[in-house]
């Protein structure tokens, strides 16, 4: 099983000194004070009940382990347990302790997951991993037996992988350098029934890491590491808005109508009110009913949903930010998502800006990061000038044919795919977005900010005040991939109004239909006046895969929706 860098694997039990033969049961194992050993199976060992070859049956066997435990006065389901230190914190405290070494006088209580356990003679050796770290029990049973009669036995016959135990003791490193409690006395906090992932294997059915993904944890300390991170990338975002005086805000799951993005969404049903609903699909709308309110620095983050398709990049059920502030404009919000990124980037890799992404490297230090027009990339791309040639007049047919033939002169795979999706825009701004997809998107590995968007595509967004047919807007791709979307917001009501009916009318072409509607109470909050506005929305999820080399969606969010088993 790999590790990742950065993570304590749990130690493998060591192996005891050679002894000399002796007969089963017998006694004369010997070991100067200190001496670490662990070591070959034998009656306890790995290998848990012999011949048996299904998780049932171990099952039944551990089930059986329990009624044991009971029967001797133990309860194989604990309520509580007080540890004195982590594993961690006992490798750090304890880091100077010399090999052969013991800390007399002060007792340690440990507990954790039994990851691997070897039995020779009368040691025991269990390799025992908390949330952080992990050390080895080291199991006497003269010293055990002496506190407790018997207890080595039950040790021996009753624990096996996967058990939760705690246990108390001095702590020494044995002779060979393993940090180790010498266990005085010992608890079954919490009998596993199910055995764990093989050892040498792990759990590598990807499907399977997903939809058990508490065993992927156990089985996998790098998935660990992964939502470690994600929740010191999540709050480093809090953390970032926070220090800027920007409030965070709770808006509704359940809507009326789905708004502020154009995507599917998932409809359902309050039987109280009798009334259709939706999830939302957005924070926007809301958030931005709040600056009207009179709240100049607002954000939200949370659940989104988009009744649309799965893939590497998409989850139907993901997390957002969404960040407004009042008297600010798009370029404000470009400097602010480069800083927040640069920050959370910092915070999840000890301060470094350039970053491993499967075998490129990405550098995020190399500020400020490249700012290009949309019309621009494409053209640089394909040779095609799509608003300068045929967006001043509208010449949609002109913008087809032309977007087209660049299209199939490229001849690639990924330029080909693009071909319907312009034969089918309902205008030359949407050809421009089409190709843009088609020829440019996927090769911007750098962080890349693309500007001017076509109005046609931006409904929410302010008209560029120098560039006609565009908007102040820039999507943000690292890796090929879009992670954060902004613009001066449109505070004009009529002209909201406008665009909304537009993108309505534009709607029944698309090829999957879905209902859309006008949200006349957003409108009508315009209406009251919202001031000059920047906003931006970042997807978090992706900002995760980004900065922990995840290469899916699936790997940064803990229980993915998967197609039901049934």
């Amino acid at each position: 099983m790999e590790i990742a860098a950065g993570v304590t694997p749990p130690p493998a039990p060591e192996k005891p000194k050679p002894a000399s033969p002796q007969k089963k049961g017998g006694g004369n194992n010997q070991q100067k004070k200190g001496g670490g050993g662990g070591g070959g199976n034998s009656k306890g060992g790995d290998a848990e009940g012999a011949g048996t070859s299904s998780a049932e049956e171990v099952k039944a066997l551990r089930i059986a382990k329990v009624a044991q435990l009971r029967d001797a006065g133990a309860e194989p389901f604990a309520y509580r347990f007080d540890r004195t230190h982590t594993a961690t914190q006992l490798q750090s405290i304890h880091k100077d302790l010399a090999d052969g070494a013991e800390v007399e006088g002060t007792v340690e209580a440990v507990c954790g997951r039994v990851k691997a356990r070897r039995v020779f003679g009368k040691l025991a050796f269990l390799s025992l991993e908390d949330d952080g770290g992990s050390i080895q029990l080291y199991c006497d049973k003269k010293r055990i037996d002496a506190v407790t009669p018997g207890a080595f036995k039950r040790i021996v016959d009753l624990v096996d992988m996967g058990d939760i135990v705690g246990a108390r003791g001095t702590v020494k490193r044995t002779e060979k350098g393993e940090l180790s409690i010498a266990v005085d006395s010992f608890e079954m906090l919490t009998k596993s029934l199910l055995p764990l992932p093989d050892k040498f294997k792990g759990l590598t059915d990807v499907e399977m890491r997903y939809r058990q993904r508490y065993v992927d944890l156990i089985a996998n300390p790098e998935v660990r590491d992964t939502f470690r991170a994600r929740a010191g990338i999540v709050s480093g975002i809090r953390r970032f808005l926070d220090d800027r005086a920007f409030m965070e805000m709770e808006t509704p799951v359940l809507e009326t109508r789905a708004g502020g993005a154009d995507a599917k969404p998932f409809n359902t049903f309050h039987n109280a009110l009798g009334m259709n609903l939706t999830l939302r699909i957005a924070t926007e709308l809301h958030l931005k009913r709040l600056v009207v309110g009179g709240f100049e620095r607002v954000y939200e983050m949370g659940r989104i949903f988009r009744n649309e398709g799965i893939s590497t990049r998409h989850n139907p059920e993901f997390t957002s930010v969404e960040v407004y502030q009042a008297y600010a404009d798009v370029s404000d919000m470009l400097e602010l998502t480069e800083e927040m990124i640069c920050y959370c980037c910092e915070r999840a890799n000890g301060g470094a800006l350039k970053i491993q992404y499967g075998d490129e490297l990405i550098d995020l230090g190399q500020r400020p990061w490249r700012r290009a027009p949309m019309n621009d990339l494409v053209k640089e791309a394909a040779g095609v000038d799509v608003m300068g040639d045929y967006g001043h007049n509208g010449d949609l047919a002109g913008a087809k044919a032309a977007a087209e033939a660049a299209l199939r002169a490229l001849g690639d795979k990924e330029s080909m795919s693009g071909i319907p999706g312009v034969q089918q825009a309902p205008s030359v701004g949407h050809v421009l977005n089409e190709m843009f997809e088609a020829t440019v998107e996927t090769k911007l590995r750098q962080p890349t900010f693309v500007l001017d968007h076509p109005v046609e595509i931006s409904p929410l967004a302010k008209p560029h005040r120098a560039k006609p047919g565009v908007t102040e807007r820039f999507e943000l791709f690292i890796v090929g991939r879009e992670l954060a979307n902004s613009f001066s917001e449109l505070t004009d009501p009529v002209d909201q109004r406008t665009r909304l009916e537009s993108q309505i009318e534009t709607h029944r072409y698309e090829a999957e239909l879905y209902p859309i509607a006008m949200d006349e109470d957003f409108v009508t909050a315009l209406e009251y006046g919202m001031p000059p506005t920047a906003g931006m929305g970042l997807g978090v999820d992706r900002l995760v895969m980004l900065l922990t080399n995840s290469a899916s969606i699936r790997d940064v969010i803990a229980f993915p929706l998967l197609k039901s088993q049934d």
